[in-house]
């Protein structure tokens, strides 16, 4: 089986939306619902995102993940982020053993970007 979509509430969908496909390049699908937003992005993933009617906590450590092909994709996710003037998170970094970053899109998703080597 492969993972095709993962389906989130948030408590600022626009917000949510501009930070998807600004900093990582989803692209936003045409959807007759009002209050949700599809987003594919690279590989045919796609990033379901639901207006909650009120505010959303995820549980610690929820986040979801993008993984690179290269150190190199990794810092160009980064550079991505401060091109699009979104809010930066601390730099990449080796944690685990893998170099990585994490970002917090609005309405709490944390997202980590990492090369597994």
């Amino acid at each position: 089986m492969q993972l095709n979509h993962i389906d989130m509430p948030v408590s600022d969908l626009e917000g949510a939306v501009n930070y998807f496909e600004k900093g990582f390049g989803f692209e936003r699908l045409p959807t007759p619902v009002p209050g949700m937003a599809i987003l594919r992005g690279d590989g045919g993933f796609i990033v379901v995102l639901n207006q909650a009617d009120q505010p959303v906590a995820y549980p610690p450590g929820f986040h979801i993940g993008f993984l690179q092909p290269s150190d190199e994709a990794v810092h160009a996710a980064y550079q991505r982020l401060a091109e699009a003037q979104l809010p930066l998170p601390a730099p990449p970094a080796v944690m685990y053993g893998v170099l990585a970053f994490y970002a917090e899109a609005p309405g709490g998703i944390l997202i980590e970007v990492s090369h597994r080597g």
